[in-house]
């Protein structure tokens, strides 16, 4: 194995989500994704603290949740870590982000189900036609070989079992 450079995040969009448009026409939204924990301190009082978490979505995937991902909608999102380097003003500045590979929406804030901001009844329909259809019918198993090398010593092991007598 090379490496492994997976983050997963569950979280509440704290700003409105920012869709850009790539010089190559392809989508890049931008999410601010909070993350709270919480643990006892020495006086055994909860203590929280909030982690925040900038987030790209690319391509349709990105334009289509721009669509209906508002402030304050719970999310799960998994993805890799990316480093960036830019300048501004002739000082190099220096940012993390995550770059999804897949986002579940978990509802309202801090919840699940739907979100009650009064928001309409039907959600628009989102469609990515990057992503392959979910099937509905489990495809069949392929049939497993031993690859040759295998299926010789498996023969030659069957010679030397012992047989029963006659």
């Amino acid at each position: 194995m090379d490496g492994l450079n997976e983050v997963s995040l569950l979280g509440n969009l704290g700003a409105e989500p920012e869709l850009r448009m790539a010089t190559n026409g392809s989508g890049i939204l931008t999410l601010s994704i909070a993350t709270t924990r919480s643990w006892l301190d020495s006086d055994k009082k909860k203590q929280e603290a909030t982690d925040w978490h900038r987030v790209k979505v690319w391509g349709r995937r990105g334009e289509g949740l721009a669509k209906i991902l508002k402030k304050g909608d719970r999310v799960f999102v998994r993805g890799s870590l990316r480093y960036t380097e830019w300048e501004k003003d002739g000082v190099k500045k220096y940012g993390t982000e995550i770059v999804v590979s897949n986002v579940v929406l978990c509802g309202g804030k801090g919840g699940g189900g739907s979100s009650s901001r009064g928001r309409p009844e039907e959600e628009p329909e989102v469609t990515f036609e990057d992503e392959d259809p979910i099937p509905f019918e489990q495809p069949e198993e392929p049939k497993r070989t031993a690859p040759p090398a295998e299926q010789s010593r498996q023969a030659h092991r069957h010679d030397k079992l012992p047989r029963g007598k006659k």
